[in-house]
């Protein structure tokens, strides 16, 4: 591993020179990672990825509605029954990504997005049922949502995705350029990627299970209170440094979300395999 000792001029009165060191190899490993990113939107590789990330948020939110389903079992049998049936229709739309193809993700991208679409439906109607005697859900909304669960999924997710930019950066990636979220101004679309394969088992079983609880969370004029902010955030940071099996090991999800951010790298670079993470229920 090649190294050089540089030295970076700090402030003008007086000259401060500060030796920083600089890995040549960490460098090289981040252009090539970049190089291979641009390059892999226009060849399978980028709809490998996509497939795969897919694939996983459908089993995961598969995985997350049975989980709660558990205790539901027993107090009410009817909502039971149709909360795993939505289950089951998900799990079947997971086995249909796994069949999508295509020689880029422009070829594949419309498919991948009308199953993710039609599972996203079922889920939140699934989690509807789940949360439905405890406070009123319509449905999932994104920015601007006047009510109080997407007002808190908003929130959390946006707690999620600073953590998948921060990994994706440190991985050497470009968030900005990803392949099933599209390219726009502003949009950091390789984060929305990859933030897919977290939010149930991050976000959505934190607020759900929170809900069910019966816990205090207050909403005014479509915003959340300050008190319910801070209990929130403290709830995903919690989880954020909660373990999950991965790989045949206990890890903080924190540290699954670089990992996963590294093995895409290597995926992209080096073709590693590369396989989405899915918790345990």
């Amino acid at each position: 591993m090649r190294r050089v000792l540089l030295f970076l001029r700090v402030g003008i009165r007086p000259r401060l020179f500060f030796p920083v060191l600089v890995c040549f190899s960490m460098l090289t490993a981040t252009i090539q990672a970049r190089r291979e990113q641009i390059l892999a939107f226009e060849d399978k590789r980028g709809m490998e990825f996509s497939r795969i990330v897919v694939a996983g948020k459908i089993k995961n939110q598969e995985k997350l509605l049975r989980y709660f389903n558990k205790h539901i079992k027993k107090t009410s049998p009817s909502r039971s029954k149709k909360i795993g049936e939505i289950a089951a229709s998900l799990k079947n739309l997971s086995r249909q990504v796994k069949g999508v193809s295509g020689n880029s993700i422009d070829e594949g991208r419309q498919t991948l997005m009308g199953l993710e679409g039609t599972a996203g439906r079922l889920y939140w109607e699934g989690v509807k049922t789940i949360i439905s005697h405890r406070v009123e859900f319509l449905g999932r909304e994104h920015r601007g949502a006047p009510d109080l669960v997407n007002s808190m999924l908003n929130y959390g997710y946006g707690i999620l995705y600073s953590h998948v930019w921060g990994a994706l950066m440190n991985a050497g990636l470009e968030p900005f350029a990803g392949f099933l979220h599209v390219d726009r101004p502003g949009k950091p679309s390789l984060v929305l990627d990859l933030v897919e394969e977290f939010r149930q088992p991050v976000v959505d079983r934190v607020v759900i299970s929170h809900i069910n609880l019966g816990e205090t969370y207050k909403i005014n004029n479509g915003l959340l209170e300050s008190e319910t902010r801070k209990k929130l955030a403290q709830n995903i940071l919690d989880r954020l440094e909660s373990t999950e099996t991965f790989k045949g090991k206990k890890y903080q999800i924190r540290s699954i979300i670089q990992m996963q951010a590294r093995n895409l790298a290597s995926f992209l670079r080096e073709g590693k395999p590369y396989k989405s993470f899915t918790f345990k229920w």
